[in-house]
């Protein structure tokens, strides 16, 4: 028996999948992750949860694929990207909760270095918007706000790690201190055209150098654990949107997936030439191995099934998510109710931060349905704001079939209305754990077992096409309905 063994530590939910050399699934264990909301636009979790969960989902998929440790040719590690954790490097411990990608305290110190006139050298070189959802300013805000931190890190006694490093780091019992290319350039702290930490933007930041862990490529040996009963070694890390990416097998140019979890991540592929944005999209690594980049543009939408948790858990107008569908299918179509879920803010193309929601339209024959039809009908939507961006900035894009996956895209319902707005097909996966496949897949890479990426896509199966039926007329009212419902609930106005 030959396994690989995806770790995938996701916002809400800590799960592993043991995966055959085909990429097929064998096992999985999954563990939710509470959130902490100490204040308002604060989100932290605890990283030492992480790491327990992580531990046990790990033995656990092992024990169910019927495997041992000599079984596994290695682990692939993915993440939740830009949630920061400090810990200290003698003894592994961190010094505060991991601040999550959500959090916007940081909102005040990103506008000021806006206002400076930083944010035009920040994008040149990191690809980048001055927006809290990066790690940077997460990072300076731990220094500057636990007692003794800043001195602690300028003497070299703490580390910085994003999620995939901070396993990293305990899986390897604190002999690896490394990142991934991908997710370093979630950090507003790496030139994504070479490839290193930036000094000037450390300086930017104030990041003393001595934090910042070793950046490798995402196929790479990162070392060997012993805490699963046998040596294993570690040998793929992806954040989650890029290990989505390749677990979509979109290596070639012009490929485009979007990614339904608590949030949504669009990603195209656009080659080994970075493509810098006019319309506020990122600018990102794809992936990075032998030394070579690839790049993507991405969109990136705060909210997408933490609408669906908020039907369930704030309003509680659903028990379980499958339901939010099933309620949207009954809504009266002559109603039209519009959501924005700014919950946290609005992300791409927006990136307004002091942005908050709005249900618009109700009427007294408004009801549950309309509002789950507007909650879903909003991811759909701002997945529209992000291809029209895209397109301006790379009209090599064209007209394209999006892949999907994420806990969403199990929604046949929310799938038909993306393709209907998008005017394009959508295509789901039979495994639509893509992020885990991609974790796998990087471990196998390295381990020799399977081609890298621009060889052949075997492992990419199609589930169903959804093909687009709407009217474009009536696609384009709805759109114009919705920016107009945006436009009302932007801070600007």
């Amino acid at each position: 028996m030959t396994l690989l063994l995806a770790l995938d530590q996701g916002t809400t939910s800590t799960r592993a999948i043991a995966f055959d050399t085909a990429l097929a699934p064998r096992a999985m264990a999954q563990i939710p992750l509470p959130q902490h909301f100490p204040t308002p636009g604060w989100v932290e979790h605890d990283a030492e949860e992480i790491f327990a969960h992580s531990l046990t989902v790990l033995r656990e998929a092992l024990a169910r694929a019927g495997g041992t440790p000599a079984d596994v040719a290695g682990i692939g590690i993915t993440n939740q990207r830009e949630t920061t954790v400090l810990w200290e490097r003698r003894t592994g411990r961190p010094v505060g909760r991991a601040i999550v990608w959500q959090d916007r305290r940081t909102a005040p110190a990103c506008e000021a270095l806006r206002a400076a006139d930083h944010e035009a050298q920040v994008t040149a070189r990191t690809g980048l918007l001055l927006d809290p959802y990066f790690a940077a300013t997460k990072l300076g805000w731990m220094l500057d706000n636990i007692a003794g931190a800043r001195t602690a890190a300028e003497r070299g006694e703490l580390c910085f790690g994003t999620i995939d490093s901070w396993l990293l780091f305990r899986l390897t019992e604190g002999r690896v201190h490394a990142t991934d290319a991908s997710n370093a350039a979630r950090t507003l702290l790496l030139d994504i055209h070479t490839g290193a930490w930036d000094p000037e933007l450390l300086d930017l930041f104030r990041i003393p150098a001595a934090l910042l862990p070793e950046v490798r490529d995402n196929a790479a040996p990162f070392g060997e654990t012993t805490l699963l009963g046998g040596s294993i070694p570690i040998l793929g890390m992806a954040g989650d949107q890029q290990a989505a990416t390749l677990g979509q097998a979109c290596f070639a140019p012009g490929m485009i997936k979007s990614t339904y979890g608590t949030g949504c991540f669009a990603l195209l592929v656009t080659g080994e030439a970075p493509v810098p944005s006019r319309n506020r999209l990122l600018t990102t690594i794809a992936w990075q191995m032998g030394g070579r980049r690839h790049y993507a543009l991405e969109g990136s939408i705060f909210v997408a099934g933490a609408a669906v948790q908020w039907l369930r858990d704030g309003l509680g107008i659903i028990r379980e998510a499958r339901e939010a569908g099933e309620l949207a299918a009954q809504a009266n179509p002559a109603e039209r109710v519009t959501l924005v879920p700014a919950f946290t803010g609005l992300g791409a193309p927006w990136w307004d931060a002091a942005a908050r929601g709005a249900i618009l339209g109700l009427t007294r024959a408004s009801g549950r349905a309309e509002i789950c039809r507007a909650a879903l009908e909003s991811v759909a939507l701002q997945t529209a704001d992000l291809l029209e961006a895209m397109r301006r900035d790379w009209p090599e894009m064209g007209q394209t079939v999006l892949r999907v996956d994420g806990g969403m895209a199990a929604s046949d319902w929310t799938m038909q209305f993306l393709a209907d707005i998008l005017g394009a097909p959508v295509d789901r996966p039979v495994v639509q754990e893509t992020t885990a496949l991609g974790a796998a897949y990087l471990a196998g890479v390295q381990a020799g077992l399977l081609a890298p990426p621009g060889g052949a896509a075997t492992h990419w199966r199609l589930d169903r096409r959804f093909q687009p039926g709407m009217a474009r007329e009536e696609a384009a009212q709805r759109h114009a309905e919705w920016q107009d419902a945006v436009r009302r609930v932007r801070s600007a106005g």
